[in-house]
């Protein structure tokens, strides 16, 4: 059993790899996550067999690069604050306010899309993936893999910024 957990960990620790890299925007900090993220694959497969082992893991890997994401930000804003009191420049409140309703907007249209389309977008769009790298992993051909994430971002647009 572990054996093929290690098996299919390294067989797609590149694609992983990319898609948590452009999740957290930053190559090292993906890397915990995929240490992290094999850790908590080890420990939910132990004893019991799991349905869909990539997807989960992948799923795994989305879940924590996504933690690591969100506590940059908040890191970023408290430096934000602290460079605010020092230079005495802020953005303005309404910008702030945009960018954070855009942002909710944007995180609830890709809770709302089908699963595989949101894999898919998340791997072209956060992970930087091609997509034939995309259509090898949903098992489609790229033609398809291009029609899914047109879809995923078609939708996006439509909850984050509908026509009047």
């Amino acid at each position: 059993m572990r054996d093929g957990m290690l098996s299919l960990y390294l067989a797609h620790r590149s694609e992983l790899l990319n898609y948590a890299s452009g999740i957290v925007g930053d190559r090292s900090q993906a890397e915990d996550v995929l240490q992290e993220a094999w850790l908590r694959f080890g420990a939910a497969a132990d004893g019991r067999a799991l349905e869909e082992p990539l997807g989960y893991l992948y799923r795994i890997v989305r879940n924590l690069a996504l933690d690591g994401r969100r506590r940059a930000v908040r890191e970023g804003r408290r430096n934000e604050v602290a460079e605010e009191e020092i230079t005495g420049e802020a953005t303005s409140p309404e910008a702030e306010a945009l960018a954070s309703r855009e942002l909710e907007l944007l995180m609830a249209a890709m809770a709302e899309l089908p699963e595989r389309t949101r894999i898919a977008l998340e791997m072209r769009r956060l992970g930087g993936c091609k997509l034939k790298d995309i259509a090898s992993h949903l098992g489609v051909s790229v033609t398809v893999a291009h029609d899914i994430v047109a879809d995923g971002i078609a939708h996006c647009r439509r909850r984050v910024r509908p026509s009047p």
